[in-house]
């Protein structure tokens, strides 16, 4: 299969010509074939599919709230709506045979998974259970952890190797220097949230294996000019990732973002969204962000009531009822393009690139490289999104 645009964007720029795409891989771009047969894109733009490495649910799926196979099916179908090719299906506290269950599913899935089904899972993101009550969010504190291998083995035997590929501790809690070394060993990158360390303490174990901080500025120690925090570690140190969920401007405010982008750059920065499938709880749920409260009705429908007394019953199961109740990542891409200037090149390292190589997977994910998956979007100058790509395979797109 040969797709032809005038801008296919690559690690060296953008380049004009045939992208060729066979059994699911890049295997090159051509400046002219011989084929007279070719998808005709003209002027719009060839990017990466974007990897979300921290998502708990989305639209008419939720990992965490449902925690089966079928949850994470519905979730691959409508993240290609959003541009999202590839993602981590992300845990949250919970008591540990529930994380069992759901690591479990996700590894059953993962292995079902075929290209027409949507965005690619490629592994899980274990936020918590080793967090810090006083930096929980709205993670639930009873299931908060201590760090121990042998809660991590509980983890991770079930499953097969490399389907965990993050996870977000505290570092500061005692026995966890024990687990980023144990983990570091496996292979599975450590990201620091929910956390109340010290800068200091990030200082001394970062060398352990901490490659980042998961929802900077949410959920963790704040900065202070003579208490750097974990905020500050997490702009200090060069080599480490900050994350940011999506940029509503309610859990962080853009001129925040505005600070790290100037800091970091976008060579260090990484997007996600965070989102939970809010439509999805199983029971009645207070989110004290977006000052509403969601209640289960029936299999279907979902009620919403806000703060000012105003509701309204969703069908759940439908995607445009439900998509925006939290912002997915389109959207989010649309306000960093518009709150820092962020080039297309830009949204490409912090949304493809930075993801794929934080987790170990830019060897397969990413760029539009020869040899890679031919996983991609085509869009317009503004984000406009026309098509996504998985594997090779053209995705039923719903608006």
């Amino acid at each position: 299969m040969f797709i032809y645009s005038e801008k296919i964007y690559t690690p060296s720029g953008y380049q004009s010509g045939y992208l060729e795409v066979e059994d699911g891989k890049i295997e090159g771009i051509h400046d002219t074939i011989e084929k007279e047969e070719y998808i005709d894109y003209g002027d719009k733009i060839i990017i990466p599919g974007f990897i979300d490495v921290h998502i708990h649910g989305w639209a008419t799926g939720s990992f965490i709230h449902q925690g089966d196979e079928q949850s994470l099916a519905r979730m691959s179908k409508d993240l290609v709506n959003m541009g999202v090719t590839s993602y981590l299906a992300t845990t949250a506290t919970d008591h540990l045979d529930n994380l069992k269950s759901q690591v479990i599913a996700a590894d059953r899935f993962g292995k079902e998974w075929t290209p027409d089904m949507g965005a690619d899972l490629i592994g899980v993101h274990l936020e918590g259970p080793f967090i810090n009550e006083k930096y929980k969010g709205m993670q639930k504190a009873e299931y908060c952890l201590p760090p121990t291998v042998e809660t991590v083995d509980d983890l991770l035997n079930p499953v097969s190797d490399g389907l965990v590929k993050l996870m977000t501790l505290a570092p500061e809690l005692p026995g966890a220097a024990e687990v980023i070394t144990y983990l570091n060993q496996k292979g599975i990158q450590i990201s620091v949230g929910h956390s109340a360390a010290e800068f200091e303490e990030i200082k001394e174990l970062k060398d352990l294996g901490l490659g980042g901080f998961t929802h900077t500025f949410s959920g963790m120690r704040g900065m202070h000019h003579r208490r750097l925090g974990v905020a500050g570690a997490a702009m200090y140190f060069d080599d480490m990732y900050a994350e940011f969920g999506k940029q509503t401007g309610l859990t962080v405010r853009p001129e925040a973002f505005a600070i790290v982008y100037k800091i970091k750059g976008p060579d260090r920065i990484t997007l996600t969204t965070d989102c939970t499938g809010l439509a999805q709880v199983s029971e009645k749920t207070y989110h004290y962000i977006r000052e509403a409260t969601f209640e289960p009705e029936s299999d279907k429908l979902v009620r919403v009531t806000g703060d000012d007394g105003k509701t309204e019953l969703l069908d759940k199961t439908d995607y445009s009822s439900v998509k925006d109740i939290e912002l997915g990542f389109l959207p989010s891409v649309r306000n960093v393009v518009k709150n820092v200037d962020a080039s297309i090149g830009d949204i490409v390292k912090m949304a493809s690139e930075n993801p794929a190589a934080y987790i170990g997977v830019s060897d397969r994910k990413g760029r539009l490289e020869k040899g890679k998956d031919a996983d991609f979007l085509v869009i317009d100058g503004e984000f406009n999104l026309y098509d996504t790509y998985v594997k090779g395979i053209k995705q039923k797109i719903e608006k």
